[in-house]
């Protein structure tokens, strides 16, 4: 089904269903796409572990919006190179002078 490999914009929410959390890592990594990733948990470990794991630019957890204007936006793989916004969006627009004193 397209769901399953297109990078899909929209109000839609894609449900599967899974036996494992290395299933499910498996699942969202093997797309070419990198854009957003949303999963909900009550374990904190299972938050950095699944995060650290994840190939994604944001990913929102037990959250919908991983947007704003106080953070970085941007994608992994073919959903782009870089960050917008945010301290790390104007570090491309910078010239770094480095003082060794």
């Amino acid at each position: 089904m397209k769901l399953a490999e297109e990078e899909t914009f929209g109000p839609v929410a894609a449900c599967f269903r899974f036996t494992s959390e290395d299933e499910v890592v498996m699942r969202a990594n093997n797309t070419p796409y990198g854009l957003a990733a949303y999963f909900y948990t009550q374990n904190l470990s299972r938050v950095f572990r699944v995060s650290q794991a994840i190939e994604s630019g944001m990913i929102g957890i037990n959250e919908c919006a991983v947007s704003t204007e106080l953070g970085p936006f941007g994608g992994v793989k073919e959903s782009g190179l870089g960050r917008e916004g945010s301290v790390l969006g104007l570090e491309e627009f910078l010239e770094v002078k480095t003082l060794h004193i």
